[in-house]
């Protein structure tokens, strides 16, 4: 089958990328689906897969992708053939057995990433247990992959994790990403007062244009007092940030007295300095946040089919899926990158 496939790890990963027309055929195991791939969408998780991620060991050549939206096309044993011919959207995120200690309770379950620790989504087929899928009927698959996994992520970060309440002041960093731009999606949905940032003012230009309430440009230095003049001196009840590195600080330091930092990654280093005394003094959340699971996932695709639409920065054909990876590794996009592969 074609597959897209990235050869070695190593950056830029874009130099890296192959479409090839004999990657092997997708069989699927009892309990799995063999979707065909209409579209895939990139994740940051692609790029650090290409670049290889520490202490995994991948193998290489493999496939990256966790977003996918395509046609059933086959099932394996134990799963109705009413599947068979079904468009569904996967959530990329298999959870693994729960571990249970004497005496303590259930820390939160291991997940298996469909595109990261198995090959994924960027490919003319794609394989998932059919307890991952969802059908999501006459739905555009662009938008439909493009939506998946960014919003899911963002909805866990701000309703499961940081307890979102309608009107609450946030801040989003780095908006232009996928999850930054789902954050927004999100609260613009609960009313919410949305302030964003980035270090390009024309990716501020366009969040003001789809209806940021404040916008603050990151020339590098502490924006915080920026930001707690914008809410009347008071701070911003949750910061969604996936950058880290030097963002956390100013983002601690932007919160109201019981707000909460919730962060997803940290694309600009994971040792950040802090400011534990404010933390708290204030009484300050700091959470972490992964990915999400099937009863998130059908909460948020409900906000998909209402209306609420993924921001998409640019759509690739299959063949061309190494620019796909390069307009995602520039950092000048704004929004998803997407690509159709039928």
């Amino acid at each position: 089958m074609k597959a897209a496939i990235i050869e070695r790890e190593g950056s830029p990963v874009a130099e890296n990328v192959k479409v090839v027309d004999d990657w092997q055929e997708c069989t699927p195991q009892p309990n799995e689906v063999v979707v065909k791939t209409e579209a895939s969408a990139l994740n940051h998780l692609d790029l650090w897969v290409g670049i290889g991620m520490p202490g995994l060991n991948l193998e290489f050549p493999r496939i990256s992708g966790s977003d996918g939206c395509g046609i059933v096309y086959e099932v394996g044993e134990g799963v109705d053939t009413s599947w068979i011919g079904k468009r569904v959207l996967l959530n990329a995120a298999v959870k693994q057995e729960e571990h249970v200690l004497p005496d303590v309770p259930q820390i939160p379950l291991d997940i298996r990433m469909i595109g990261e620790h198995v090959n994924g989504t960027n490919a003319e087929y794609f394989v998932a247990p059919v307890s991952n899928v969802l059908e999501v009927g006459d739905v555009d698959p662009i938008d439909a992959a493009a939506f998946g996994l960014a919003h899911l992520t963002a909805w866990r970060m701000l309703i499961t994790r940081a307890k979102l309440c309608e009107g609450q002041a946030v801040l989003i960093t780095g908006i232009g990403g996928g999850v930054a731009l789902a954050a927004f999606n999100i609260c613009k949905h609960f009313g919410c007062k949305t302030i964003v940032t980035s270090r390009h003012q024309w990716k501020l230009d366009m969040a003001s244009e789809l209806g940021a309430t404040e916008a603050v440009l990151d020339t590098g230095e502490d924006w915080s007092k920026t930001v707690r003049n914008m809410t009347d001196k008071r701070g911003v009840h949750v910061c969604v940030d996936s950058v880290g590195g030097p963002l956390h600080l100013p983002c601690i330091k932007s919160l109201a007295r019981g707000g909460s930092l919730v962060t997803c990654g940290c694309t600009a280093g994971a040792s950040p300095q802090t400011d534990l005394a404010r933390i708290f003094w204030n009484q300050l959340s700091v959470l972490g946040s992964t990915m999400g699971d099937m009863n998130e996932f059908h909460e948020v695709i409900a906000l998909f089919h209402a209306g609420t639409k993924p921001v998409i920065d640019s759509v690739h054909q299959a063949k061309d899926t190494s620019d796909a990876f390069a307009r995602l590794e520039s950092g000048e996009h704004f929004g998803k990158v997407v690509i159709r592969w039928s």
